[in-house]
């Protein structure tokens, strides 16, 4: 089970708890709050929600404890589809985006953390600010040297598009990397699997014209080669991608080109 950083010398204790109104289908929620402005540890807070008034995912517990139970519990939330990536959260000991993870998927109380080994904003709120840079360190955009064809698109093939499926779906959602031990050891130098797939991106996009430039930036003894194919990215990306996939092609493209 994923543990997330806590802060210096501090201990998790028991906090609030905080009592259903009606006495329904039960489920209990133990909720990690962390405020670093107040100076106190970080604690547990206890919720009972009434399932028979809820929705039937955690982000919708989680809305419910908000709006009833108590305003200040903090996190990210936006699409509720999916889609985005911003609730991202560890639940139950498994990371996933709370809005697409059942209640009724997990037995018994359900733990809700921050993401595994990162820093925390407040309560479920991590802090991406590193996570982003390095994101922007693979120049994540289409990169050409030959003057773009007049009045149309650079085009592909069918089959040149096909190797971008698997790829492209990427909500940068963190889930992974924050599942790989490699990176929570190394995260100031190993760019982590959600980055390198999305190098891969553009490294497997027929359009872009800077190949070697890409693969010169990757090859580094920890910015590519931490990884040690442990496969826990894949197990809980929650768009079904496969990282680490990813990153041995990378490996291979690098070998290739020197052989």
């Amino acid at each position: 089970m994923a543990e997330f950083r806590l802060p210096k010398n501090s201990v998790v204790k028991k906090g609030t708890t905080h009592k259903s109104p009606t006495s329904g289908r039960i489920k209990k929620f133990k909720v990690y709050r962390y405020d670093p402005d107040s100076g106190q540890n970080p604690r547990y807070d206890d919720f009972e929600i009434d399932l028979d008034e809820c929705g039937p995912m955690v982000l919708d517990a989680l809305i419910k404890m908000k709006s009833e139970q108590d305003p200040s519990l903090t996190f990210r939330r936006s699409c509720r589809e999916g889609i985005c990536g911003s609730c991202s959260m560890n639940i139950d000991g498994r990371n996933g985006l709370a809005c697409t993870t059942a209640i009724e998927d997990i037995k018994g109380d359900i733990r809700i953390t921050p993401l595994p080994h990162m820093d925390v904003i407040k309560d479920l709120v991590p802090d991406f600010t590193h996570f982003y840079a390095q994101y922007a360190s693979i120049k994540p955009w289409l990169q050409t040297v030959t003057p773009e064809p007049a009045g149309k698109e650079r085009l592909q093939s069918p089959d040149e598009r096909a190797k971008l499926d698997g790829l492209y779906e990427c909500i940068l959602c963190a889930c992974c990397s924050t599942s790989c031990p490699s990176y929570w050891w190394n995260s100031d130098k190993f760019l982590g699997p959600a980055i390198l797939l999305q190098a891969y991106r553009w490294l497997a996009d027929s359009r872009d014209e800077m190949t070697g430039e890409r693969l010169d930036e990757l090859e580094d003894p920890f910015r590519l080669y931490r990884c040690h194919t442990i496969m826990n990215c894949a197990n809980v990306c929650p768009k079904g991608l496969n990282p680490a996939k990813a990153i041995a092609e990378i490996k291979k493209m690098e070998v290739e080109r020197i052989i």
